[in-house]
């Protein structure tokens, strides 16, 4: 039998998706070609109307002596109770994206599960590095918290949650909030997340991941842009890299999928296992032929499955 290389491996119903997307390779001289096509899937307002949710935007006033912060509050129409929250934090390689993106997904998010989604548009990397990004989250998540009353939001029931370089800001918001002492986060949803610099140094990893969806040129970009050096250095500034972080302790429950032939499968299961072995409850799903963003793929069983499974853990904690 001949061995499988990595296409064979990718789930059949995820291979037309990954095969129509266009190759791109991301640097200094196309970084700003590259943003302008990823907002090229910033879905029309028509994809994610619904009677149920009211979407609006705001902005909020960011760090000091920077810009404000845009974020997009998604709200479930009717109730009179108090409801849960989650702060979304968008993907995109802490270098490309906007939190318009996640507009159907959040929109969805507080219809299924009931809760308030405020999803937040942070500064992207290279033009500024950490721990900016993680600070103006943590802005966003205070600003929800401290106007908790006005938007109906159980303070005692605010989330986190991310995909890709938004699941490594979200781990790292977890860490920075517990540190911090002020707010209590409930729950993290881990989707994906980019959390381990050292990847991109590492030559003897899994060879059937980083192929496709996001690829370990793209990485290391990402990271030095994030970090403003190079990857895998002895010191990285606080609250960049969720991996590095020594105690794991006292982190809110997580809730964790990334694809087998992701870039980040390994990262991502050592940083689960190290939660749990700090004695944090984590649920871990690794999803086989899956690819990093594989959702673009929505009408795929693996993608329904994935989303759903995720909100629905997302409503479990919320009815704890």
């Amino acid at each position: 039998m001949m061995p499988k290389t990595t296409i064979d491996l990718v789930d059949p119903e995820l291979r037309p998706t990954m095969e129509s997307l266009p190759a791109f390779k991301i640097g200094t001289e196309t970084l700003a070609e590259v943003r302008a096509g990823v907002l090229d899937f910033v879905p029309p307002t028509a994809d994610y109307e619904r009677d149920d949710v009211k979407m609006e935007s705001r902005t909020i006033p960011g760090l000091e002596g920077g810009p404000d912060i845009g974020i997009n509050i998604f709200t479930p129409i009717g109730g009179d109770d108090l409801k849960p929250a989650m702060l979304h934090i968008h993907g995109g390689g802490y270098i490309v994206g906007t939190a318009d993106l996640g507009n159907v997904g959040n929109t969805r998010t507080a219809s299924e599960v009931g809760c308030v989604v405020v999803s937040v548009d942070y500064q992207l990397s290279p033009e500024v590095t950490a721990p900016t990004a993680v600070k103006e989250c943590y802005t966003a998540l205070k600003w929800l918290h401290e106007n908790a009353d006005e938007l109906g939001v159980d303070r005692c029931r605010i989330a986190i949650g991310g995909e890709s370089a938004g699941g490594g800001l979200t781990a790292n918001l977890a860490l920075y909030a517990r540190d911090c002492g002020e707010i209590d986060i409930c729950f993290q949803l881990l989707i994906y997340p980019m959390l381990d610099d050292r990847t991109v140094t590492c030559s003897d990893g899994n060879p059937h991941v980083g192929e496709f969806g996001w690829t370990r040129d793209a990485n290391a970009f990402g990271w030095t842009s994030l970090l403003g050096q190079s990857p895998g250095e002895e010191e990285v500034p606080p609250y960049s890299v969720a991996a590095r972080a020594t105690d794991l302790s006292n982190l809110p429950p997580a809730y964790m999928y990334v694809g087998s032939l992701d870039l980040f499968l390994e990262e991502d299961v050592e940083y689960a296992m190290r939660m749990l072995k700090a004695g944090v409850p984590v649920e871990l799903h690794v999803l086989a032929g899956a690819y990093h963003g594989f959702e673009m793929a929505p009408e795929a069983r693996v993608s329904i499955k994935a989303e759903q499974e995720s909100r629905d853990a997302l409503k479990r904690v919320f009815e704890q």
